[in-house]
Formats: structure tokens, sequence, C-alpha cells
């Protein structure tokens, strides 16, 4: 292990956590509350032991069963018992008059009421602890819910006016049922608080238990059941001085969790200077990639045909081949040419001289032996698993919080990339090279003035430790293939995050009220005299129209090429006179432009749209005596023209005008679109479709590559296998309701009296099951390329989202997933706590 893997430490905290009143919470978040049971004074001999005093439990039990009181002990016995015993009952019913038989029936039904069970105990004169805590424990731990109490008091005092002898049967078969469902659930909690000591016993009481209720049991096994519960209550009970109100159920771990989990409403705060992003900050720095572990002696690696003993630097290269041997990038010349020769970079002098070409090396043995590390990581036991889990856990409390002017805040990527080789998208001229280890010499830490300075691993020493408040990342490096800066930077739902969300929101509002005199502007600037103002013009023209990106300068041997407008090059537009927009359209349009590039992501972008017919005259000056290879707008950058565009409003670039657009056209949508009479599942439908319209806007599709080879191909047609019987299965279900709709309707015809309102309520609930199947048919044949999620994310303003959910009584969860309502927790305050409708 190298000095970099001993940073991997980890603080080990216990794994209870106490509330400080006794209470001790279960770590793993199981949904009940451990009961400390050595801390609480179970009986008022202090030196018997636990066992003994379960023996005496069982004596006084077995003594109170061979008595048979006349008042009302017996009848307490099978409330406790909590059996309901239909024959007895029914024989007795026979013997007594009016009411009396469907009281007694409801009784042993249901269990005992606190206030009697007390009564009882004043008569004997044994109104102990003891027995005070059994009702605790029957009262909070056994009883069934609210609601299923009410209706059987409710019962027992009408059951004879009101209940015919079968309803009876049904209503005490139903509650049955409810209590054998609570008492399994708490049979389950009890055995994980019970202790490794008791836990075979209570799996075995548990298997009789069951195996009991399927069959009838005679009056001895029914007692020694009641005994083993009694026994099992009071091993399970609260302390005696501990009052009954306090013993009621606590909140789950997990619901405590997120009670307690700080939510910073820093928009409800001063806004902090200009350029100022935080006062303090603390972090532990980032976490680094693990050691490199060389391979077995008995995996190989071959040259020319003859084993040959690698370097751990030269081998871990090898072993990053290997792993891309079945892949199509390993048939490719410009990826296998700049892996060779970074490969060779890293070997020794010896292992230069021999190895100098890759057709010859053979990865066979390092391909079968990561093949068999894969399939037993996959045949990993469920422990296994949770341990690596449970170390993955503790990495995020040791390395993925920081503490930003007081206030815990999550880290998004503090594990700093592992070594590799680097692939690309769409053809990248750099794939192949060696992506190298990232050690601490290479990072620049960021912290505040007066906290504590992260530790390097031992042996090693940061690049730099700067205290720069005006910037938001935590650690920076920089990378060697693009040699581009990488950060580690704060999660989504940060402060600093949101609150620039925030601004640029709010800055495409501000554009709103601008957007008017800016185009009146840009259209009287097509005109000018001077080309640089003319070029500008028009690709500010198609920034607006079209929600094009800017394009950064970039060298196009330095990178994949991707163009934005101003980066456009002669040969990605096509001019026509008159053209169709569409092959499907009837009619052409005139002045009509054609794009065809790749944008972000090698993502191609085509499109084929009608311009203003100064604009198309424009294009054509700009393209004269210009051939494949030029700049469309050679008088043009992106920086010229943000700069343009700040004089004309305070903080507007052409990200901006994307936002403004995509804000807008939802806005516009929504209101075209929805319909508040719809039922929730089709105003959801009406959002995606508003929705789409803003991917469409901003080109956000469904990436395929252009080329397949064989393997990409069956990738691809898996992929598609998935989608069709995801798509099947809901046409399927859309059959099969269809099916069940004209059963209810042939029911509904045929019924009379009463039935027939049941029958027209079952017939209503189909029809609008088969109507939410067919809306969702609609949404993913409609989804089939378009990309909803990142419109959602980086350029709608979510408070319109959370006005529409607001106003039309859509669930925000049925939109918003988990991660945009953390992330746009200030949205939704904002829009939620006013009276207000927002309005973009």
């Amino acid at each position: 292990m190298s000095a970099v893997d001993s940073h991997h430490h980890h603080n080990h905290h216990n794994n209870h956590h106490s509330n400080g009143n006794g209470t001790v919470y279960d770590s793993n978040g199981n949904d009940e509350i451990k009961q400390e049971i050595k801390e609480e004074p179970m009986l008022s001999d202090d030196d018997v032991t636990f066992g003994e005093m379960m023996k005496k439990k069982e004596k006084k039990s077995k003594k109170n069963k061979r008595k048979a009181p006349e008042s009302g002990e017996e009848e307490e016995e099978s409330e406790d018992d909590y059996k309901p015993e239909k024959r007895k009952s029914s024989k007795n019913g026979k013997k007594k008059a009016g009411g009396s038989e469907d009281e007694e029936e409801s009784e042993d039904d249901y269990k005992p009421e606190k206030k009697k069970s007390k009564k009882n105990n004043k008569k004997k004169g044994k109104a102990s602890s003891e027995e005070d805590d059994d009702d605790d424990y029957s009262e909070e731990d056994v009883k069934p819910p609210k609601g299923i109490q009410e209706d059987t008091t409710t019962s027992t005092a009408s059951d004879d006016t009101s209940m015919t002898e079968e309803e009876k049967k049904k209503e005490r078969k139903r509650l049955k049922k409810e209590k054998k469902r609570l008492e399994k659930e708490n049979r389950k909690v009890k055995e994980e608080e019970a202790g490794d000591a008791y836990s075979d016993e209570i799996k075995k009481e548990m298997m009789e238990e069951e195996n009991s209720e399927d069959s009838d049991d005679d009056e001895g096994e029914k007692k020694k059941k009641k005994k083993k519960k009694k026994a099992k209550a009071e091993k399970n009970k609260p302390s005696t001085s501990t009052p009954a109100k306090n013993n009621k159920k606590e909140p789950s771990k997990k619901k405590v969790k997120e009670e307690q989990e700080e939510i910073w409403e820093w928009w409800k705060e001063e806004k902090k200077p200009d350029g100022v992003k935080w006062n303090t900050l603390q972090h532990c720095g980032p976490l680094f990639a693990p050691a490199y572990i060389p391979l077995p002696d008995h995996v190989h690696f071959k040259y020319n045909g003859h084993r040959m003993k690698l370097s751990p630097a030269a081998e871990e290269c090898a072993t990053f081949y290997a792993g891309v041997v079945n892949h199509e990038y390993s048939s490719q010349v410009q990826f296998n040419t700049n892996f060779m020769k970074d490969w060779r970079k890293l070997m020794t002098s010896g292992e230069r001289e021999k190895i100098t070409d890759l057709a010859k090396c053979d990865f066979t043995h390092i391909v079968e032996y990561q093949n068999e590390q894969r399939e037993i990581r996959k045949a990993m036991t469920k422990e296994e698993k949770a341990k690596i889990k449970e170390e993955k856990a503790q990495e995020v409390v040791d390395y993925g919080i920081a503490i930003i002017d007081g206030h815990k805040e999550k880290i998004a990527n503090f594990r700093i990339e592992p070594p590799g080789v680097f692939r690309g998208r769409g053809g990248h001229p750099k794939m192949g090279f060696i992506k190298k280890r990232i050690v601490p010499e290479d990072v620049i830490v960021n912290c505040g003035k007066d906290s504590v300075i992260p530790k390097p691993p031992l042996g090693h020493k940061w690049k730099e430790v700067r205290h720069d408040n005006t910037v938001s990342w935590l650690c920076s490096w920089t990378e060697s293939v693009l040699g581009q800066n990488k950060y580690i930077m704060l999660n989504a739902s940060s402060k600093i995050k949101g609150s620039k969300d925030y601004e640029k929101y709010e800055t495409a509002r501000r554009l709103k009220k601008k957007i008017g005199g800016i185009r009146e502007r840009y259209i009287a600037d097509w005109k000018s005299k001077e080309m640089r103002i003319r070029q500008r013009a028009t690709a500010l023209y198609f920034i607006d129209k079209l929600a094009l990106r800017a394009g950064n300068e970039k060298d196009v041997d330095e990178s994949a090429d991707t163009v934005g407008c101003c980066s456009l090059r002669y040969e990605h537009i096509k001019l026509f006179e008159s053209a169709k927009l569409q092959e499907t359209d009837k009619k052409e349009k005139e002045f009509v432009v054609e794009f065809d590039f790749l944008g972000k992501d090698s993502i191609r972008y085509f499109n084929r749209v009608a311009v203003e017919k100064r604009v198309f005259k424009n294009l054509k000056l700009f393209m004269e005596n210009k051939k494949a290879g030029d700049d469309l707008f050679d008088r043009l950058d992106t920086a010229t023209l943000n700069e343009h565009l700040r004089s004309l409003m305070d903080g507007l670039t052409v990200k901006v005008f994307r936002t403004y657009n995509a804000s807008i056209t939802l806005q516009e949508q929504l209101i075209k679109l929805t319909n508040p009479d719809d039922n929730v599942a089709a105003k959801i439908l009406s959002y995606n479709r508003a929705n789409r319209q803003v991917a469409i806007l901003c080109n956000h599709q469904r990436a395929v590559s252009k080329g397949f080879d064989e393997s990409m191909a069956k990738l691809e047609q898996k992929v598609m296998s998935l989608k069709r019987k995801s798509f099947f299965r809901l046409i399927f279900q859309i059959k099969d309701k269809k099916a069940e709709v004209k059963e209810a309707e042939a029911a509904l015809k045929s019924a009379r009296g009463a039935e027939k309102e049941k029958a027209q309520k079952k017939y209503d609930q189909k029809k609008e099951q088969l109507k939410k199947l067919k809306i969702q048919r609609t949404d993913k044949d409609e989804n089939k390329q378009i990309a909803l999620g990142t419109s959602k994310l980086n350029y709608i303003d979510p408070r319109i989202t959370v006005a529409w959910c607001k106003k039309f009584e859509v669930p925000l969860e049925r939109v918003f997933t988990k991660t945009h309502r953390e992330k746009f927790r200030w949205a939704i305050d904002m829009t939620m706590t006013t009276d207000e409708e927002f309005v973009f």
C-alpha cells in the first residue's frame, strides 16, 4: 500500500446514537427504537438475574390461569391472548338474551381496555408495576391502528341492530387478520431488540405461532402460548419508572434524520458583497485513488509470444489497454498510436528497447484475469457487499462534507479520478492517451484562513494552499491529457450553487424586459457598413432565435470537432432560396438555411429554418470566396460578442439568451396546453409536452453515435429491446385493461338495485385506469429521441414548474425528482410561501 493509499483512514462512530432520554436509535436505519434493558430497573429485587425473573413470571402466570374468578378474570385472560373463540362465544350467546351475545363476541375479538385491567388488579390487590407494564406493552405495541379501534368499538354498541350474523363474522375475520399482521410486525421488532441470547428462542416461538394460526389449538396449547407471550412482554417491557405516555412509538430513525437534517435557508439571508462566495470554509481535502495492486504471478503479459515481467508503472498501463481489447477503441489507429506513445514514456529503458509494436503485445491473460475478478465481484455475498457499502458511506462522512459559513454542505465529487486511458467522444483526436495518477503534489487546496488545513497523505505535501473566498472550488489540479483544470466543488443543492442558479434566472428575467430593445438593435445592425458589426448581429439573431450555444475557440488538433454559433464553418450551413423545412411538409418556405454540425458532447445539430431575407443575404455575403474549413463569422469570437452584450445589459451573456428562451417557451407552452379539468396524469402529459418543446429548441437529443461496429450495434440492439419490452408491456396492460372495462360495462348493464351503484363505481374506476395507461403510452411514444432532464435541471427557471404544480394541484414529486427538489429548495420555498402567482 502506497503513501497515498494510507490517506484512506476513516473515523469510526458508535453504532447507536442517544436522544438524551435513555432511548437509543439504531444507526442501521431500523424503523423501531431500541431500549437499553440493562439500565432499566426491571423489578424491585435488584440482585435477581434476568433468567430467574422470567421463571418467577411464568409461575405467577400459571397460578393466575388456574384461578377462575367470577370478576372477569377469565375474560381478561382470553383478551390478553387476543384470539376470539367463535364456537365458545356462540354457545354462550344462545343462553343470553338481546345484545349480550354480540357484546361478548366483540370483546373476544378485541383486546382489553386499560381501565378494565386496572380495576381487576385492584380487586385482586395485585396492582404491581409488572402488570402495569404489561398493560403498557399491549396498549402501545399490540393495539390496532386508531381507525380500526374506532370501528370495533362502534360495532360493539350496535351489532345487534345494524349487523347481520354474516357481517359480524366478516368483521371478526378482518380484525383477526389485522391483529395477526400487527403482532407479526411487533414480533419482528422484538426479535431485533432481544439480542443474540434470545433470538433463537423467539424465532422458534414465531414459527410455532404461525403454524398454530392455521389450525384449531386446544385450550392447553393456547394457555402455553399465552405464557410465552407474557414472558416476551416482560423481557421487552419498558422501565417501571417511565410513564405510559412516554412509551409511544417514536418516529423511525430515517424520519428523525430527515427532520434533524439542517436546511440552510440562505435565500432569506442578506446577500454577500459582489465576488465574495464565503466567509469561512473547512473541509478534509480530496480522497485519492487507491494504489495499484500488481497482477498475481500466474497472470502473464506476453510480447512476440514470450512471457515478460513488466515494471509496476508499465504493467498498470497494460491493464488499462486490456480493459478495451474487446471494444471498438482497440481497432482504431488513432487510439492505438496515442496509447503506444504514452505507454512507452512510462516503461523502463529495457522495456522500451523490447516493446516497440503494439500488435505483438498479448494481453489475453490479463483480460481473462479481469473477467475473473469481475465475476468474483458479481458473486459477492450480501455481507461482503454490505461491508463495501459501509466503507463507501464512511468515506462520505469523512470526505463528503464541507463546513461553509458554519453550515454543513455536501461535496459533489470528493474522489479524484483514478488513472486510466482517455477514450473521448466522437472520434476525439487525443483518444488513447494515458490519464496519469494524480498525487497531492498536483493538488491546490482552497480553505478558510482560520480553518484547519486538510492533511495530505503521509510523506506528501500539497502543491499549494490558498484562502481565496472569491472562488467556489475546494481543490484544483490539471489533468494530463487535455491540460484542463479539474475542480472539487460543492453539491448542486449547496448555497453557492443555488445562489448562482438564482442569479442566472433573475438575469434571464431582466432580459425579458429588455429583449425588445436588444432585438431592434441587432436587426438595425444587419445593414451596418462594417462587416464585423453585421456578422455580430447575424450571429446574435441565430443565438436568440435558435438558442444556439456560443461556441468557444479551440485548436482542432487538440479536441473533438464540436462547434457553436461563433465557430461555424463554411461546410456547416447550406442556403436554399426555397425549400421544405420537413420532408412531410407540403409547401416550401423562402430563404431557408440548413444547419448540420456537431454540437456539445458531439451531438449532431441538424435543422432547417426559414430566416429573414436580410439575414439570408448576409450569409451569402459571408460565404463568398470561402471554402470548407473557413470560418463563417471570421471577424467574430465569443469574447467580443459577450463584451457587446454586457454593454447592452449588465450581466448579459450568450448563455442568458439560452436560459431566457428555454424558460419563456415553457411558460407559454404550459399556458397553451394545460387544461384545469384534466386529471393529474393528463396534466403531467401536458407538462412533458411543454418541456419537450424546450428540449427541441435547445437540441437536447438522446446521443446516438454515427458509426457502429458489431459490438456497439449489439449493445444498441439490447437497449432498444429493453425499451420495446417496456413499451409492449404497456401495450399489453392497455389490452388487458380494455377487457376489464368491457367486463365492468357488461356487469353494469345487468346490475339491478343496490348492486348497480357498485357496478357503476367499478366501471368508472376501470375506465380511469385505462385512460391513465393510454396517457403513459402517448408520453413514452412522444419522448423517443428527446431528453427532457437537461432543460429542466439547467435552463428552465424552476419557479415556473413549482407555480404550475401549485396552481393546478399537481404533486411536485410527479414532476421534480429528489435531486431537483434538493437543488431547487430556494425556488420551492419562494413560490410556495407566497400568495402571488409566479410569472417569469
